[in-house]
């Protein structure tokens, strides 16, 4: 985290390539950013109207980059911000879609992801696109998403004005390892002999994880998950939200009894308190 943090990061170029689709309240482009040396692919949602509108970058969850499509994961949030006055830009990451590759992504536990996504803000900052507020960008990630938001808060504060996570994984890099990485034996096998395991090199893995340094972090999060979540354990929504108690910072924290993981009975009404975190930190 420290290396990433003061790593320079270059997000621009951001291009609105062709129209996907259009109706009443907002036009769906397919878009490619510059995220330092790569290219990004994704799309945006541009709401109908006079500008400029608060911007919402989406950091979606783990699918598998054999089978993902430009846009795809968070489909449902994608249209529910636009339609209420929000630019989304969903950020498909390296490796996926049409975005170009990096080899060493999952042996450097995806971290490019968190690059992926604070260049795409700087990319929106540095466009010439009036219909974009600058000074009103937020984050909402879910599940692994919600990881890359956690990152973002200590590796460039500042680069978001707010954040949202999903049914997030957790904010300790020891738990997604022992839940995910640790049966993927060839990413394993070579994240042992780079960096050693857990209990060989704690220090390290202190290091590569957010709930370390959320003294660094300056702008709100809020945290929503499910106690029925048996992908993502509600526990480490927990403790990232403790850590960050602990840490003097701003967090919310709402959790939704018998709610899974994909968010069914309660989605509705989690998107409700979104928009009123982001109206009270973005527009108010």
């Amino acid at each position: 985290m420290e290396a990433l943090s003061q790593k320079e990061f270059v997000g621009k170029d951001l291009k609105l390539e062709k129209v996907l689709g259009e109706n009443s309240k907002f036009t769906r482009y397919f878009v490619k950013y510059k995220s330092g040396d790569l290219t990004i692919s994704g799309i945006m949602n541009v709401p109908k109207g006079e500008g400029p509108f608060p911007t919402l970058v989406l950091a979606h969850g783990y699918i598998d980059p054999a089978i993902y499509t430009t846009g795809r994961g968070l489909a449902r949030e994608q249209k529910y911000l636009a339609e209420r006055g929000y630019v989304v830009l969903h950020t498909d990451y390296r490796n996926h879609a049409e975005s170009d590759d990096d080899s060493d992504n999952d042996i450097n536990f995806r971290l490019g992801y968190t690059e992926d996504v604070v260049n795409a803000a700087l990319a929106l900052k540095n466009s010439e696109f009036t219909f974009v507020d600058k000074d009103r960008i937020g984050l909402l990630g879910r599940s692994m998403g919600g990881g890359v938001a956690f990152n973002s808060m200590v590796v460039k504060p500042g680069v978001f004005d707010a954040y949202v996570a999903f049914a997030p994984v957790s904010s300790n890099v020891v738990d997604n390892y022992n839940r995910w990485t640790r049966m993927n034996f060839d990413v394993a096998n070579e994240i042992d002999k780079r960096f050693g395991l857990p209990d060989e090199n704690p220090e390290f893995w202190q290091g590569v994880s957010a709930i370390n340094y959320f003294d660094k972090a300056t702008d709100p999060l809020l945290i929503l998950h499910g106690t029925a979540d048996d992908t993502c354990d509600i526990a480490w929504s927990e403790a990232t939200a403790k850590a960050l108690q602990e840490a003097g910072k701003e967090v919310e924290f709402i959790q939704y009894k018998g709610e899974g993981h994909a968010f069914s009975p309660r989605w509705e009404d989690s998107m409700k308190e979104t928009i009123r975190f982001f109206e009270t930190h973005l527009k108010g």
